[in-house]
């Protein structure tokens, strides 16, 4: 190395010196220690966020069935509490809510809590002893504040928005809106487009009627089970408190042969659009995911399966995009932050619902989201985090059964579906080991996982929730931070 080399070297460890002193670096790391640990609850709509967190709070506040959560297994988790939230312009998650619906109440049956329709965050704060012999010196207990966020799937759909253009996006929409199933349930929407010019003058009321009927579409398909993943945007699905705002008052439009005019239908679209991806996309990813420590990607793959070949499709390609949003590597320690500001440090890709699945296939399910998530892990591992993948079930509504069926003993599940009398045995199909093979058979129609509902009597006082893996899924989010 030349001189002039080891010169710059010295220049800028002097400068790393001035500006992080060993004062410093001990304010930042006792700042660090003490301020909310924030998980990103993630997944896409109907993939059980709302559940995942609920069943969060029931195990951490009577952690009796948190056998592999290392901190509870040493006697060193101490307890828990729920806390008020952090950001009073946010509503608290409804956990007490969302508890009783599972449990049943007021007469009520047991029950999934109703599909999120806004923000909303849970603050949980934990207790414990530190397990080595010089932490414990140091501080013998200490206290950890979780602060996790739960929000409308659907939203999440949007982050892979944040790149694109406005004729890049329509292009796309109405190419898929015009083929396949979607097409019929497109007609209102393509009918009323075919009458109009892009170029003409704009029309506030023309521009509104659009995005009502776009959003009709959208909707539309969705309850169809039609894949809605590279449509959205996912406001136009669960607007939230935008309901009839005018930044919602724009749908995919052809692109006017030629510049188009100024006001015209296209270009007033074109800005509501860049609107939207920048005020509405950027602040919700600004304020809330892009200060993320770890994050959990929550996955309805048995549903997937059900649903065929074109769903396990359209889902990978909304991991990949939405996932493509996020910061991640080892900047989430003490001086990475300082360099380089917040990122995910840990990441879990959670195959949710695994009750439906027969316990005898859940390592075959969790293969299955390894190739699911394979290309995204890998990009996540190369900029620095960790990533685990799980079969899971947050609250366990069914259990594994065998049952014999023409001299065959078949993996069935026992559970209990909505509106009848008594528990139902399914036989949901047969998960092949080999991923290929098994999406090759969600073609042929070949999996029907039932959707349990809860059993009476799930929710005890005093008690978790019944689950699979929870337990190593919260290890693997804050268990480092409870050593």
């Amino acid at each position: 190395m030349s001189a002039s080399s080891f010169d710059r070297l010295g220049s800028t460890a002097r400068r790393l010196a001035r500006r992080f002193s060993p004062e410093m670096l001990a304010d930042e790391a006792a700042s660090l220690l003490d301020r909310p640990l924030r998980l990103g609850v993630t997944g896409l709509a109907r993939s059980g966020k709302t559940v995942f967190t609920t069943a969060i709070a029931r195990a951490l506040l009577f952690p009796d069935r948190l056998p592999f959560l290392q901190a509870r297994a040493d006697g060193r988790l101490i307890g828990a509490e729920l806390r008020r939230p952090g950001d009073p312009e946010i509503p608290r998650f409804a956990y007490e809510t969302h508890l009783a619906r599972i449990a049943g109440s007021d007469g009520d049956a047991p029950g999934w809590p109703a599909s999120t329709r806004t923000l909303s965050q849970l603050r949980i704060g934990l207790r414990w002893k530190p397990a080595g012999l010089v932490d414990r010196r140091i501080r013998p207990v200490r206290d950890l504040t979780l602060d996790i966020i739960d929000y409308p799937g659907e939203w999440l759909l949007d982050l892979a928005l944040i790149e694109r253009g406005f004729a890049d996006w329509s292009a796309e929409a109405l190419s898929r809106s015009r083929s396949g199933p979607r097409a019929e349930l497109a007609r209102p929407f393509l009918d009323r487009l075919s009458t109009l010019d892009p170029a003409a003058p704009a029309d506030d009321v023309v521009l509104a009627e659009l995005g009502r009927a776009w959003s009709a579409h959208l909707i539309a398909c969705r309850e169809a089970g039609l894949a809605v993943s590279r449509l959205g945007p996912g406001r136009f699905l669960v607007p939230g408190d935008l309901e009839g705002a005018p930044v919602l008052a724009f749908s995919p439009l052809p692109e006017p042969a030629g510049r188009a005019p100024s006001g015209s239908l296209y270009a007033v679209a074109e800005e509501r659009f860049d609107q939207y991806r920048r005020r509405i996309v950027g602040r919700f990813f600004r304020d809330h995911f892009a200060r993320l420590d770890r994050q959990v990607v929550l996955v309805d793959l048995p549903g997937a399966l059900s649903a065929g070949p074109a769903a396990i499709d359209d889902l990978k390609l909304a991991l990949t995009e939405s996932l493509g949003a996020f910061r991640y590597g080892r900047g989430s320690g003490m001086i990475g932050r300082l360099l380089s500001g917040v990122r995910i440090d840990r990441v879990l890709f959670a195959a949710t619902k695994a009750d439906q699945v027969p316990a005898s296939q859940h390592a075959r399910l969790d293969g299955l989201m390894q190739a699911m998530v394979a290309d995204a892990a890998r990009a996540i591992r190369f900029d620095g985090a960790e990533t685990r993948t799980l079969a899971i079930a947050a609250v366990k509504a069914a259990e594994s059964v065998f049952a014999e069926h023409d001299g065959r003993n078949l993996a069935c599940v026992r559970g209990w579906l909505a509106g009848r009398a008594q528990a139902s045995v399914v036989y949901p199909g047969d998960l092949p080991a080999d991923p290929a093979e098994a999406i090759a058979r969600a073609a042929g129609r070949g999996f029907d996982y039932p959707p349990f509902v809860p059993p009476a009597g799930l929710v005890r006082d005093g008690h978790g929730l019944a689950h699979i893996r929870l337990d190593q899924a919260l290890d693997h989010l804050i268990g480092d931070r409870l050593a």
